[in-house]
């Protein structure tokens, strides 16, 4: 299993967005995104501070999306 990367939320966000999930809701710090297919991703937004690696893990779990999709996107 490849390494995670350490990201901040922004880059998670166009990674998401790139992945075709788009905003639907925000309820405080955490932005909520919706893919067509309903799935749904929950992002805390803390801008500027890097994601824990184990969010990352369950963002990456959520979004149905590998390592090596991740990172593939993130470029």
């Amino acid at each position: 299993m490849e390494k995670l990367p350490r990201v901040t939320a922004i880059e998670v966000i166009k990674v998401l967005r790139k992945a075709g999930f788009s905003l639907a809701r925000q309820s405080g710090s955490h932005k909520i995104f919706k893919n067509i297919a309903g799935r749904r991703v929950t992002v805390p937004f803390h801008s500027g501070k890097t994601i824990h690696l184990e969010v990352l893990n369950y963002i990456l779990k959520d979004a149905n999306l590998s390592v090596e999709e991740f990172k593939k996107l993130l470029k």
